[in-house]
């Protein structure tokens, strides 16, 4: 219990300072790299409970999703790429520490595990596993709540591209009715040519 009980205080205060940083900090990619250190320390902390489905699919989609967003604030931002690649070495420092911390979090997290001191939120039994129950918990018990986070997710979705879709003069648009009342005689031109002769 006693690896336990560090590692979840080591994952919560690493995810309180994370998660603050990711505010306070001015530089976007710094922020970045707090945001995945925070969504590590909330996985561990998954993982101490023994939702090891919900800290997997904490990592895979939000930890993923971290490039997109990273996307998202430089179409916002309009930050240089250039100045960006220039300064390269500079991000070195911070990255290095979010990676030794993230390290250390897995060795605690998987010597806990490993141990057996991880406590399961699921009751475990021998003809259903965790990530079943999970699911069966989830699809029929919250079922209406879990469609209303994907309209929620849906709307969120469709307003970032409202927010980054901006009106630029010379940029030819594509008007989809035009295109679906065009007929053959608009789109097709035929030229007879002579014998010997170009398109000059």
């Amino acid at each position: 219990m006693v690896l336990t009980a560090l590692s979840f205080y080591l994952l919560s205060a690493v995810a309180v300072a994370a998660a603050f940083m990711v505010v306070a900090a001015r530089n976007p990619v710094h922020s970045v790299m707090y945001l995945i250190l925070t969504f590590f320390s909330a996985a561990g902390l998954f993982i101490l409970m023994g939702a090891e489905f919900l800290a997997l699919l904490l990592v895979l989609v939000y930890v993923g999703a971290v490039a997109v967003l990273f996307l998202f604030v430089v179409m916002m931002l309009d930050v240089d790429f250039v100045e960006l690649k220039q300064g390269f070495l500079s991000y070195l420092p911070i990255g290095a520490v979010v990676a030794i911390v993230l390290l250390l979090e897995m060795i605690l997290v998987g010597g806990a595990y490993v141990a057996g001191e991880t406590q399961t939120v699921v009751e475990r039994g021998q003809e259903l596993s965790n990530l079943e129950r999970f699911g069966a918990v989830l699809y029929t018990q919250y079922g209406g709540l879990f469609e209303a986070a994907g309209i929620v997710l849906l709307v969120a979705m469709i307003g970032a591209i409202v927010l980054t879709l901006r009106e630029r003069e010379g940029v030819r648009k594509q008007n989809a009715m035009d295109q679906m009342a065009r007929t053959r005689e608009d789109g097709v031109e035929l030229v007879d040519i002579e014998p010997g002769q170009g398109l000059g």
